[in-house]
């Protein structure tokens, strides 16, 4: 069973009231004026939003209006304060960024494992009246209501958390590449927009080396103004700390190729100037449709047009993909210390 992927959301959430404190006196068979003993009110429940690894898109919170957390519990007599509420806790998948409704300011990240933030506290519980009495007021009535839970609205927005993202036109072999070197299994076709939602594959390079890879929609002239699909989840590459450009040499010339780099650079920068600023590693796939000497000459072809190392690999045959790993490994521990 496919699950839909959805990585936009409104949340709407409202803590619990606290419980209203008592108005009580003791009643006892040989204390005829016993004194007050209205106990205090429970604090009203937290909402609690918590990154949930298991958890993978924001499905669940289509067409939910509300998400209410437990209210405290009136005090009542012989000095007893009532129940705090249970705490509503609220499951998100680790990548979430969560904004304010009103002024789409960040209220938090969640961007690692079991991180836990309280968007909404539960009011505070009301004083019984025990808690008003003095030496020369001994008998009060007075009590405070408990106070309303905090209400508050957020949008949410998920991006996935990866060390590469992916780029490439559409048909460019991306799904395939991520199927080869991890256990994803994203779907392959020889036709434009197979990928219709984000992957994430984790390549296992030894036991004490790995690396997780975000796949996105392939990318076309124009995304940033709404054309095709990949514009729409360029943000899941936001967390990356290096991008694969893979180019499709099937029917290009070296003109061609140069032009399929430019669109992609072009859109990327248009989406966003810091994340065009990423570490990119630029990679000519598909080298099993050529003959060896026709891959060395665009490789080197590119190589003096783009200014930029070029790596030759097939995510059919699995050539050149030893290679790149390795490259990528050596460029993302350059990334962690500042190279």
């Amino acid at each position: 069973m496919s699950i839909r992927f959805v990585d936009e959301a409104q949340l709407h959430v409202l803590a619990g009231n606290g419980g209203d404190g008592c108005v009580s006196f003791r009643r006892e068979k040989y204390v005829p004026r016993g004194g007050p003993d209205g106990g205090d009110g429970g604090r009203g429940g937290h909402v609690i939003l918590f990154a949930d690894p298991h958890k993978q898109t924001l499905l669940d919170f289509k067409g939910i209006p509300i998400h209410k957390a437990e209210s405290g519990r009136q005090g009542s007599g012989k000095n007893m304060s009532g129940r705090g509420g249970s705490d509503l806790i609220i499951k998100l998948p680790v990548g979430t960024s969560v904004f304010d409704s009103e002024d789409s300011s960040l209220v938090v990240d969640l961007t690692e494992d079991g991180q836990q933030f309280i968007a909404a506290e539960g009011g505070a519980g009301g004083r019984g009246n025990q808690g008003f009495a003095t030496s020369t007021h001994q008998a009060p009535r007075e009590f405070t209501p408990g106070e309303a839970g905090q209400e508050r609205y957020f949008n949410l927005e998920l991006k996935l958390i990866a060390d590469v993202g992916m780029l490439g036109l559409p048909n460019a072999g991306k799904s395939t590449f991520l199927s080869r070197v991890s256990s994803a299994h994203p779907k392959i076709a020889d036709y434009p927009f197979t990928t219709l939602r984000p992957q994430l594959g984790i390549v296992e390079l030894d036991p004490f080396r790995r690396i997780v890879v975000a796949d996105i929609p392939g990318i076309i002239e124009g995304a940033s103004k709404g054309v095709g699909l990949g514009i729409a989840f360029l943000r899941h590459l936001e967390r990356t700390r290096v991008m694969v450009h893979l180019l499709d040499p099937y029917d290009r010339d070296l003109d061609g190729l140069i032009e399929d780099h430019r669109v992609i650079c072009a859109e990327v920068q248009a989406h966003s100037e810091e994340l065009a600023s990423r570490r990119m590693v630029t990679a000519l796939n598909k080298i099993d449709l050529l003959s060896p000497e026709r891959a060395r000459e665009l490789q080197e072809g590119l190589q003096e047009r783009l200014d930029v190392p070029v790596a030759l690999l097939s995510g059919v045959t699995g050539a050149g993909l030893k290679e790149l790993l390795e490259r990528l490994w050596i460029v993302l521990q350059e990334e962690d210390h500042g190279g």
